[in-house]
């Protein structure tokens, strides 16, 4: 069958809207139709030449959701017309641009075009593994719950899962974009104390209490002994937990040395250049503060996302003032605009 997609042909040039090759779902595969994908920054860090592992040409995407329209041979857990998110974590060794036997569905003028973290979601049309699948409620709206495919799931699950924090206790997040916005409203979600957002832009001040921040640091400027002199006043003693959504690895430094002497915990969430380092003093770390990354916020895909999105169906997290910008497939190169410009918090790409 024929796929309209944006396709990432080499590094550091911008997404081309073409017509591919698809092949159906081979046994244990399913085909979906995205009607609605985000933008993340793990999608500009691989189109922007960081990613060591990024592969070219390939169809980029990973946080889509859409519909099942055929399933290959012994498929049983998803049927056709079941709404399904992608996931891009699952167990089958979807590394190299390729399904798990190795090969790739899509093709242009007879070239193979690779996936993208076993999704690719750039394409109106995608073949995924059964279990690269969480079938979801049919009432969600597919142009908010997309975002469940990565970013509301990352930045809550790293409260949730992964840090596990406790109500009364206290939270920094360093990074106030879609990911920390969602470290707060799980923060939020689970009776933190005081929330401490930080961020160079003063105008995510406001976002940051629109999900549940108690008070804001401006770190523009400020050395990170004064950030963290700031945050040890504020928290009476350090972070109890502090989360890094920046990838920029003096932040992540400075958040794991703003953590209570003896049990703070620091969890890394943002993605690093490639070939970055990050370091401390060993003093930090046995003094009792504990550093730890997370991944799809420790979330188990199958069975947390549709908890995600039936938390969000019930109001308990927001997802629709996130959606700052929706863009047609066309137009997919000016949400990667927008984010380099930090003017937008997620923009949608609706098929």
């Amino acid at each position: 069958m024929k796929t309209r997609a944006a396709v990432a042909f080499e590094a550091k040039k911008p997404l081309e809207i073409v017509e591919l090759d698809l092949e159906g779902p081979r046994a244990g595969e399913v085909l979906v139709e995205i009607m609605a994908t985000g933008i993340c920054h793990t999608d500009a860090y691989t189109l922007d030449g960081f990613d060591s592992e990024g592969i070219f040409p390939s169809i980029l995407g990973h946080e889509g959701a859409g519909v099942v329209r055929e399933v290959g041979t012994g498929v049983t857990s998803v049927a056709p017309g079941d709404h399904v998110i992608p996931l891009y974590t699952p167990e089958c060794r979807q590394g190299k641009g390729l399904m798990p036997d190795g090969t790739t569905r899509f093709s242009h003028k007879g070239q193979p075009i690779f996936h993208y973290m076993g999704c690719s979601t750039f394409s109106n049309f995608t073949v995924l593994p059964e279990i690269a699948v969480a079938k979801i409620r049919p009432d969600a709206p597919f142009q908010t719950s997309c975002y469940i495919g990565c970013g509301v799931t990352t930045g809550v699950g790293a409260v949730v899962n992964t840090a596990k924090v406790q109500a009364g206790e206290n939270v920094v997040v360093f990074g106030l974009g879609g990911i920390g916005l969602n470290v707060i409203q799980g923060a939020k979600l689970v009776g933190a104390d005081k929330i401490i957002g930080i961020d160079i832009n003063p105008d995510r001040e406001a976002w940051g209490r629109q999900f549940g921040m108690t008070h804001f640091i401006n770190s523009r400027g400020l050395s990170r002994e004064e950030t963290v002199a700031r945050i040890l006043e504020l928290t009476n003693g350090g972070a109890d937990y502090s989360f890094d959504a920046t990838g920029n690895t003096e932040v992540m430094r400075t958040a794991l040395e703003c953590c209570h002497r003896g049990w703070g915990e620091s969890i890394i969430i943002g993605v690093a250049e490639a070939g970055r380092e990050i370091a401390t003093r060993p003093f930090q770390l046995v003094t009792g503060r504990v550093w730890k990354g997370t991944a799809f916020g420790g979330a188990k895909g199958r069975t947390d996302v549709p908890k995600i999105v039936d938390w969000y169906m019930n109001g308990k997290i927001a997802i629709d003032p996130m959606i700052t910008h929706v863009l047609t497939l066309e137009e997919i190169n000016k949400g990667f605009d927008l984010m380099h410009a930090g003017e937008s918090i997620r923009s949608v790409v609706v098929y």
